[in-house]
């Protein structure tokens, strides 16, 4: 099974909370009225695309239709899918690698699967000959520095690593220097997800900042944000807070395939202007990739066969 296919197969929990439920309701609607686009809003809405996101799209459907550009229901989902093709359009590279090291700050909350998105990130560009380090600064879950060394060995990468409890900026400070003198082309950093407010977690991730740009001033070259899709809004919710202290340069959405709510990629994209650059769809090495815009709405708008 190609790519394409798993992401379709991924989303398909999502397919049938959206575009399934819109063809349904447009198979019941004669018109496109106040009462089709309230039902439409309740879909939307259901599908985690986001309060504003789903008023945009409720509004141009609605301007769309007195312009006369759609002219009945049947319109709609093509329009949509315009529509969401344009909102998540994005130019930039999925990982700008160029430094050397480039350094790649990971940050979530624990539980959104941010040590297994590192180790697969790592093994990612393994494969494409790509010299990767790996740096265990989350010091305080137990199991953390432990389950990146097993993924250092899958991908053939060193791990720097301290005692559990360690001050997580030693961690870096060492990874840093060891990245630098043993020509490392990428270093991805981990961090604590178990940080109670914002103020912890400024005070932590400004600490590390300090520990990195003391020895590379224009790293971290990119700050990655790991969400887990199954979260839908409370996705969005932690999305804002990091995004407010990390300087977040883009998400990684894991788990899409067990979830309904796969509209949050619109939402991440459209309200916090954020993109989407990584995605999992399962549980396989394999089941992780670059996100591709055309190809997740080609997916999400793909007849079941």
């Amino acid at each position: 099974m190609g790519f394409f296919d798993r992401l379709k197969e991924g989303l398909s929990k999502t397919r049938h909370n959206f575009t399934d439920r819109i063809e349904e309701l447009v198979g019941l609607s004669v018109e496109i009225d106040e009462d089709f686009l309230e039902e439409l809003e309740m879909i939307l809405l259901t599908a985690d695309v986001g309060g504003v996101t789903t008023e945009k799209l409720i509004d141009s459907i609605r301007q769309a239709a007195k312009k006369k550009e759609i002219s009945s229901t049947e319109d709609v989902l093509p329009f949509l899918k315009n529509q969401i093709s344009e909102m998540l359009k994005d130019d930039g590279q999925r990982t700008r690698i160029g430094a050397k090291p480039t350094v790649i700050l990971v940050v979530g909350v624990n539980g959104v699967g941010k040590t297994t998105t590192i180790g697969k990130l790592a093994n990612y560009f393994h494969l494409f000959k790509y010299k990767v380090m790996l740096a265990a600064g989350d010091t305080f879950r137990a199991a953390a520095s432990q389950q990146l060394k097993i993924w250092g060995e899958r991908a053939e990468c060193e791990v720097i690593s301290h005692a559990e409890g360690a001050d997580p900026a030693a961690v870096v400070f060492d990874a840093v220097k060891a990245a630098i003198a043993r020509k490392v082309d990428i270093l991805f950093i981990d961090t604590a997800g178990r940080l109670h407010n914002k103020t912890n977690l400024m005070n932590e991730l400004e600490k590390i900042h300090r520990v990195i740009k003391r020895e590379i001033p224009d790293a971290p070259h990119e700050t990655f944000l790991v969400l887990d899709a199954t979260t839908g809004q409370n996705a969005i919710n932690q999305a804002k807070v990091f995004a407010e202290t990390a300087n977040v340069t883009g998400v990684v959405l894991t788990k899409l395939d067990g979830t309904a709510k796969g509209g949050v990629v619109v939402a991440i994209k459209e309200e916090l202007g954020l993109p989407v650059k990584w995605i999992g769809v399962g549980e396989g090495i394999m089941d992780f990739r670059p996100f591709e815009p055309d190809k997740f709405v080609d997916a999400l708008f793909a007849k079941d066969e």
